[in-house]
């Protein structure tokens, strides 16, 4: 069974000190720091550069993350890997030949994670599984965060069942709306790995947060 993994979104951080924000997940006992890509044209907003990703690198020793939300993401992709991004995730609604685009970040030395849209159906993705690490289910429409979560238990569960089915080594992420309470159907549907971000940076006490959505998660699947 794959390990349960809290990934906090640092959309809500302080971007003024963004290194000591990420030091301090670490601290609090996060297991990855999600990096949201926003281009501003296949989502509304524009946000976070490989450049910022690159200074912030030295801050935390654990994986990051990089979420392109981009309509150029072969283009993408290299520039997250040299700022030192160890999973780097792009849209199946945005890939041409997503195939290649997963195979290419593999050969840059990354892992690579599809992505799919609520709307995406899952078997979208039943014939790239083998040039695929990571599977992200978006439980809200992309671009902004602090969106309320829609429920995709049967997507998580038909994703799951093709992933065992085919014996992949495959970690099952949801992003959207993850909490306290959302956490647990979907860990409970299959997913071992959760970005959270509104909700976590609502606790005054971050490795309080990061230690109740984990345990929710555990209990869920148990």
């Amino acid at each position: 069974m794959r390990p349960i993994e809290i990934s906090p979104s640092v959309l809500p951080a302080d971007f003024a000190r963004l290194g000591d924000e990420i030091a301090a997940l670490e601290a609090a006992g996060c297991d990855r720091i999600h990096w949201d890509v926003m281009d501003g044209v296949f989502v509304p907003n524009l946000t976070i550069g490989p450049d910022i990703v690159k200074s912030c690198r030295s801050f935390a020793d654990i994986m990051f993350e990089a979420h392109l939300m981009v309509v150029n993401a072969d283009e993408m992709a290299p520039l997250y890997v040299d700022a030192g991004c160890e999973v780097v995730m792009v849209h199946a609604e945005a890939c041409t030949h997503l195939h290649r685009s997963l195979d290419n970040i593999q050969k840059l030395g990354a892992k690579s994670g599809v992505v799919l849209n609520p709307h995406t159906p899952a078997d979208t993705i039943q014939h790239v599984l083998d040039v695929t690490d990571h599977v992200l289910i978006m439980t809200v429409n992309p671009g902004f965060g602090g969106q309320n979560y829609i429920p995709l238990v049967a997507k998580i569960e038909a994703i799951k069942q093709m992933v065992d089915t085919g014996g992949h080594d495959i970690d099952i992420e949801v992003d959207g709306g993850i909490n306290a309470d959302t956490i647990k159907e979907c860990a409970a549907a299959g997913a071992n790995v959760f970005v959270s971000g509104s909700a976590l940076f609502r606790y005054d006490d971050r490795a309080a947060g990061i230690a109740e959505l984990k345990g929710n998660a555990e209990t869920a699947r148990s």
